[in-house]
């Protein structure tokens, strides 16, 4: 029994967000939300181009998730998400510059957007050139422009985040020593899932 109403997946690209969301979804059968990030129109351009329409990209995510955070808030049920709201500040930051990034947070306080915090996070770990590994091998066109030194940095800034993090708890998942495919290493995650987990928690079922 999973005593929680919200769980966010996070992790940089490529790491196994979604694929983890759908197995665990199925698996407890809960309710699930989808970043859908191929959807924005402005993506593409933004991986081909070294960032060039940053604030374009980051505005849609914005009024996306303003959308999205309405299934966390309305749902009776336990949902799980392959992506974390908190993410798109880290990103603006990331990707805007000062001035942007100013009006990027006036019309996010305009909006009146609270994102919702997740009773746990799944924080998915993964080399930089794993994560290029994987996004190279599901071959997504969208991906193609991807930068490794974008990767790297985006794999620094989560680890930088999530080690700050206090919000809530933190279950931290190194996938290039758990294969959630293994029935033996699945079943201890779902049994920690289920668990009371306080602060930063590592997943390492061969240490266990």
């Amino acid at each position: 029994m999973i005593n929680k109403k919200y769980i966010a997946i996070e992790g940089a690209i490529g790491v196994g967000k979604t694929t983890l969301a759908k197995k665990i979804s199925n698996t407890i059968k809960c309710d699930t939300l989808f970043e859908d990030y191929i959807d924005n129109p402005f993506l593409k351009e933004f991986y081909d181009h070294n960032q060039s329409n940053s604030f374009s990209t980051q505005l849609y995510f914005l009024l996306r998730r303003i959308e999205q955070s309405a299934k966390v808030n309305n749902t009776e049920n336990l949902l799980i998400s392959d992506f974390y709201f908190g993410k798109d500040e880290l990103f603006a930051k990331l990707n805007l510059n000062d001035e942007e990034y100013a009006m990027y947070i006036e019309i996010r306080d305009k909006l009146h957007f609270n994102p919702p915090t997740p009773d746990l996070i799944i924080y998915l770990q993964a080399s930089t050139d794993i994560l290029l590994d994987r996004i190279k091998k599901r071959g997504l066109d969208i991906e193609k422009g991807m930068k490794k030194k974008y990767i790297d940095t985006v794999n620094h800034i989560y680890m930088k985040h999530f080690h700050e993090y206090n919000t809530s708890p933190i279950l931290i998942i190194n996938t290039s020593n758990v294969n959630i495919n293994n029935e033996t290493d699945y079943k201890m995650l779902i049994e920690e899932i289920s668990s009371n987990i306080n602060g930063k928690k590592y997943f390492n079922p061969s240490s266990l």
